[in-house]
């Protein structure tokens, strides 16, 4: 060729396929060109330009040499008794971000990571103690998938089935790098998820649950904790700014299919959040929502000041709100013997490298 001359070297996983399709025509390729690349990306295994075979051979040397695509390696990999997976990913710049995944029912759950570390600061939350370095890009989040499903496949362990954007990080606080990344993962030649096997938490940003809702269909978790502002005040910072009234309004103008529900997450603290009360002043507040309800004990860390409730006290909280006519369902903490909660793996990592200055 020439069929490009490129002048900028760049990360192609970071382009979805309508991005690569004018970056290919801007280098003067035709746009079918794009088109190609972009279905290599995602085939497993692939490692280097020159095993895209159907591409010319100078286009090829010309994309080793102006461009490149990513690929992550698990620098940490514990793998629990009940099956859960962490790993743990270090980036170009040094920094460790995690991924998780959880095995149940006959399919594979991937819990993913939108940012370094976490602004929010909520008060139970291990990455809130890390502080926040910075948002992850398109292609760090997509490689996540990438590299789980790679290990999957090598290891005979089946596939990822279902994402949940739950890891380190608020994902609607990277809002643009996260729709490109959901944009990959749901296209036909990237990873073809269905958007009702993709669900995006967030700790309550209200304005972007909406943006979201417009820009994207997946389902939506909302971190509540709480079912007045005082406590949820006390718990997490997001609430002062978009308090349970903001929030919930939000949540309404979400755009929900029909028979869709917004899952709402609720980590249950003892003798902070965990009373009868707290169950009927919860199921109020969530009246006339579509909703379900997901109970999550405190998974107690030694750097975290909270416990968790008795069992008799979560299956109380638990039948209050099944008689108010939810759909509750009580999450099991997985992974205990690996330190599979949000930011642990991270953290120890930090304090490793902290030590070794």
């Amino acid at each position: 060729m020439s069929d490009a001359h490129f002048q900028q070297k760049i990360d192609l996983k970071n382009l979805t396929r309508d991005d690569l399709t004018a970056f290919a025509v801007d280098h003067g390729l035709p746009a079918f060109r794009g088109k190609q690349i972009f279905s290599w990306l995602y085939r497993p295994g692939i490692s280097a330009f020159a095993e895209m075979t159907d591409l010319p051979k100078d286009l090829r040397e010309s994309l080793a040499k102006e461009a490149s695509f990513s690929r992550l390696n698990p620098a940490v990999k514990e793998l629990s008794s009940d099956g859960t997976i962490k790993y743990g990913f270090r980036l170009q710049d040094g920094k460790m971000i995690e991924s998780v995944l959880i095995p149940e029912d006959g399919r594979n759950t991937l819990c993913i990571s939108s940012q370094v570390g976490c602004a929010m600061a909520c008060s139970f939350c291990l990455t809130g103690t890390m502080g926040f370095s910075r948002n992850l890009t398109c292609a760090e989040m997509v490689d996540q998938v990438c590299a789980v499903s790679d290990d999957l496949r090598e290891n005979n362990l089946g596939i990822v089935n279902n994402l949940v954007f739950m890891g380190m990080g608020e994902p609607l606080a990277n809002l643009d790098n996260l729709i490109k990344a959901l944009t990959i993962l749901m296209d036909e030649l990237g990873f073809h998820f269905s958007d009702r096997r993709i669900t995006v938490s967030t700790c309550g940003i209200a304005p972007k649950i909406i943006e979201l809702g417009q820009r994207l269909k997946v389902n939506l978790a909302v971190s509540l904790h709480a079912a007045d502002n005082e406590t949820r005040n006390r718990l997490m910072p997001i609430n002062q700014r978009y308090p349970l009234e903001t929030l919930l309004d939000a949540c309404r103008e979400f755009s929900l299919p029909r028979r869709k529900r917004i899952m709402f997450e609720y980590v249950l603290l003892k003798d902070i959040n965990d009373s009868d009360q707290d169950a009927f002043k919860l199921a109020k507040l969530l009246h006339g929502i579509q909703a379900k309800i997901n109970l999550l004990p405190c998974n107690e860390a030694p750097e975290l000041p909270f416990a968790k409730p008795s069992q008799q006290r979560i299956d109380s909280f638990q039948d209050i709100l099944k008689r108010k006519g939810f759909t509750v369902l009580i999450r099991s903490s997985r992974g205990a013997d690996i330190s599979a909660a949000c930011g642990q793996l991270a953290a120890k990592s930090s304090a490793c490298q902290t030590a070794l200055k």
